[in-house]
């Protein structure tokens, strides 16, 4: 009886531990041929970034305090905690005296970011080399990941992370809001002319049918200037009393009625695309008062900013979901490999299509016309997914980009006003960089108004 109980036991064992390989690999293993493997990076940087807020908010804090299950798991193996604990307090953060938790907290975020950086950039560079390199061996991809995720727990804070990734964060993170920028005008551009594109289909099926497109685009309108005009009143209402606030709302009402304005006098853009860039206009006047270290300025200085993060790393994958698809998704590559949808036409190549020869056969299996779409692929080409190494650049270029956002651009304030902070974001280099990509922003849209009536011989395609 004994030996048959364990050979169930056994049996259940070996079906789960196969299962769970399975399952490993088919999430984790090679893609299937024809594919790219952005979406395993994209899980990837997700990873990264859960890792991130977790070591900020639980393992930092409970490290340096000596308090909670987390530091308790560290004390169990022996020799462990004292290791961790000399890595995260270390002399640079123990300057800090009553910030040390923020210190240790910055550098937890450095850990997984600068991981992840290294990892997407060697990508890069094996991708650049080797294009299919990048659907291959994920599940080893993220053995090594994980494992080095580990032994950067035992690294020192300094001079690793608080020192050269820092910089060099700060120096990626300032490209990717500039990209980012760039990508959410063109995002606004595509979502204006996608919905045209598909009232003129409607048209042509059914005159008037494509009444509707028209009207859900004036009702985005409506909708996307509504909430910015809401949301610049409010922040009139909780942000007044200090100067710097009332200056950085009102910039922002002046950038949005510029830019409807300049739309509205001429032939280029749309009313749709000035209003997604006003509301985030709007958004990032909101983010700029409420890293505001004053607390007679910040209403909301005592409070969690979990909103501001959720939409900013909303608005982050948004930017690489259109990055990622314009980059690497087959029908933007232009490469061999890609499922290209052909049209073909069934009309005659001869020379005398008006003549029939009937000694020839009619239909010849090699030369008879095709009609409808047809779709190619060829995936043994060994250029398919030769871009795909930008795709891995943007994705390091993010990894910077969650470090800065999540830490402040890694800088340490004290608090105005002896208020207290209860987020890492709060600082005026934060609030000076989201201004400067905020006006990057304005600028660039305008840009793409005023530079075909400055330069009109030119061909300009947004």
């Amino acid at each position: 009886m004994g030996s048959a109980i364990s050979t169930v036991y056994l049996g259940l064992a070996y079906c789960f531990c196969t299962a769970s390989g399975n399952l490993c690999n088919a999430c984790l293993g090679t893609t299937l041929q024809g594919t790219t493997g952005r979406k395993r990076a994209v899980l990837l940087l997700a990873i990264t970034i859960v890792l991130s807020l977790f070591f900020q908010y639980k393992v930092a804090p409970s490290i340096v305090l000596n308090e909670g299950w987390i530091w308790k798991c560290y004390r169990a193996v022996p020799g462990m905690g004292k290791m961790v604990y000399k890595a995260w307090k270390d002399p640079y953060c123990e300057s800090y005296e009553d910030q040390e938790v923020q210190c240790a907290g910055n550098a937890g975020v450095f850990r997984p970011t600068s991981l992840a950086t290294l990892f997407f950039l060697v990508s890069a560079v094996a991708t650049k080399l080797v294009p299919a390199i990048n659907r291959e061996a994920w599940l080893a991809k993220y053995t090594v990941f994980f494992f080095g995720i580990f032994f950067t727990m035992l690294i020192p804070n300094a001079p690793l992370f608080i020192g050269f990734f820092l910089w060099f964060a700060r120096l990626g993170a300032t490209v990717f809001v500039l990209l980012q920028q760039v990508i959410l005008i063109d995002i606004a551009y595509n979502w204006n002319e996608d919905w045209v594109e598909k009232s003129n289909e409607c048209d042509r099926l059914s005159y008037g049918s494509g009444q509707k497109w028209l009207r859900a685009i004036v009702s985005a309108c409506v909708g996307l200037y509504s909430l910015a005009i809401i949301g610049i009143s409010l922040l009139y209402r909780h942000f007044q009393g200090c100067p710097e606030n009332i200056w950085v709302i009102t910039l922002t009402l002046l950038g949005i009625l510029a830019m409807t304005g300049i739309q509205l006098s001429g032939h280029e853009g749309s009313l749709l695309t000035s209003g997604v860039m006003s509301l985030y206009a709007a958004y990032l006047a909101f983010s700029i008062v409420s890293k505001n270290p004053n607390g007679a300025c910040n209403p909301r200085l005592g409070h969690d900013d979990s909103w501001g993060i959720a939409i900013g790393l909303a608005l982050t994958f948004l930017s690489l979901a259109w990055t990622g698809w314009s980059w690497s998704a087959e029908q933007r590559l232009n490469v061999q490999g890609v499922q290209a949808p052909t049209t073909m036409s069934p009309a005659s190549t001869t020379p005398y299509a008006d003549t029939i020869n009937l000694d020839v056969p009619f239909l010849d299996p090699d030369e008879q016309p095709t009609s409808g779409i047809v779709t190619e692929q060829n995936t043994a080409d060994p250029n398919f997914g030769t871009d795909l190494w930008k795709l891995n650049v943007v994705l390091a270029l993010i990894s910077c980009w969650v470090a800065m956002t999540l830490t402040g651009w890694g800088t340490i304030e004290e608090i105005e006003n002896g208020s207290n902070a209860a987020n890492p974001q709060v600082g005026r280099w934060n609030m000076a960089m989201i201004g400067i990509s905020q006006w990057l922003a304005i600028g660039l849209y305008i840009w793409t108004l005023v530079a075909p009536r400055v330069f009109p011989n030119r061909e300009f395609s947004y």
